[in-house]
């Protein structure tokens, strides 16, 4: 079978390295790509959201498989265009439609689906721009800390945590009034603060059996310590040492058992990921938000600790037979570290050469590529996250020193990377 990836990242890089292993696996392509996939298959350069562009090189590659990495065009209805085609539809695709990717494209529309099925999350409530002074209102006599999220998709930016309801007041005028965010902008949910420590599960399902995967707990902001800015994510762990028997039980019971069952109830189309990120407060879950794909940097952490055949897996998925299938994960540690351009999560200049990258791996380590291009001869920097160093030890702390010392082979100007990930363990 002949299968196309849709996506540019760490996460792409990933699924590569991992699909191209299968047996499974005829011929493999990548739209867009980066300079890591295309060691694993054949880049094609298309536009995540260029659909019609996708079709026609689904056809012409004889594609029986598409797996779609990023949220965007699930949100924009890649799986509608491709099923409501003739020539198309027969295609498998790993992805929801686009009314149940509304989950991760609509925080409204999934703290409603949360709401309807009982799951365990933060009081909310949302308002649109007509309910401005009603929003400020509410804002004024709400508890702190107190949590804003632009309603839409905002490339993981349109979330802030306010201390005072001054700085509360200007995130709600800057999204609703001023349109900081545009579209995504336009309705806004505030939600009260939940105290905990965050951690992420992710089910492969069909939209009603399910398989749940390794889980990881990522780290956001740039700086060491989880101080500054807020990125895409500067490096994850699994597994997540705390994520005990009872833990897991709770989750499965609580959130993971009853968002299948919503899935099921609401007949969504859903054969694909759920990412579910959670807060552990108290020593119990609750969902902060639903993503409709596997989370970057996640995914590079995640997926090689499976043992299946991926296309397997996928597949199964797709064909309804998951209650066939047992899932194995290595027990090992998986620690990744990203390297990001000088200035990220602000402004950043691309273009940097990258150097170390044919020096020889160390044992049991990967490097993944997210924003990277080839250009001429070299491989040079094309995006704030770069690379994703990912390497395993038989605890956090050793898996997370053999990234860093990986990391130490390599350079590009600007580059920037912490040396705490996995700190708290």
């Amino acid at each position: 079978m002949n299968i196309l990836i849709i996506g540019s990242g760490g996460r792409e890089h990933t699924l590569a390295w991992k699909i191209k292993q299968s047996s499974l696996c005829d011929e493999l392509f990548i739209a867009p790509g980066n300079a890591g996939t295309e060691t694993c298959g054949t880049n094609l350069p298309i536009g995540i959201n260029d659909f019609a562009a996708l079709q026609q090189a689904a056809i012409d590659h004889q594609i029986g498989m598409i797996v779609v990495g990023p949220e965007e065009p699930l949100v924009k209805g890649l799986l509608d265009c491709f099923t409501s085609d003739p020539s198309t539809q027969h295609i498998h695709i790993i992805g929801p439609s686009q009314q149940a990717a509304q989950l991760e494209g609509s925080k409204a529309f999934a703290k409603a689906f949360m709401k309807k099925y009982n799951l365990p999350t933060a009081a909310y409530r949302e308002f649109s721009q007509q309910e401005y002074e009603e929003g400020v209102a509410y804002i004024r006599q709400h508890s702190l800390p107190i949590v804003l999220k632009a309603d839409g998709l905002a490339a993981g930016k349109g979330v802030l945590i306010c201390s005072t309801h001054e700085e509360a007041l200007l995130g709600f005028e800057q999204m609703l009034v001023q349109s900081k965010f545009g579209e995504a902008g336009k309705k806004v949910v505030i939600e009260a603060f939940l105290e905990g420590i965050e951690m992420s599960v992710f089910v492969l399902t069909d939209g009603k059996e399910y398989l749940l995967l390794p889980e990881a707990k990522d780290y956001k902001r740039i700086g060491e310590g989880d101080t500054g800015l807020n990125t895409g994510g500067m490096g994850a762990v699994s597994p997540v040492p705390f994520f005990d028997e009872a833990l897991r039980t709770k989750v499965m019971e609580r959130i993971v058992k009853p968002t299948i069952s919503g899935i099921q109830q609401e007949a969504f189309t859903y054969v694909g990921f759920v990412f579910i990120g959670l807060m552990i407060s108290n020593g119990d879950p609750y969902i902060i938000e639903y993503n409709c794909r596997m989370g970057d940097p996640e995914t590079e952490v995640v997926i090689p600790r499976i043992q299946n055949d991926l296309v397997e897996l996928l597949l199964a998925a797709a064909t309804h037979q998951l209650d066939t299938i047992q899932i194995q994960v290595q027990t090992i540690t998986a620690v990744t570290t990203v390297a990001v351009s000088g200035g990220y999560p602000e402004a950043y200049t691309n273009g940097k050469r990258i150097e170390g990258l044919t020096l020889p791996s160390l044992n049991n380590i990967h490097v993944f590529h997210a924003g990277t291009l080839r250009k001429d001869l070299h491989v040079v920097t094309n995006g704030g996250r770069v690379l994703a160093v990912t390497a395993f030890g038989p605890s956090v702390h050793e898996a997370a020193a053999a990234s860093r010392t990986m990391l130490g082979q390599l350079h590009f100007e600007g580059m920037n990377y912490r040396r705490d990930i996995g700190y708290e363990f």
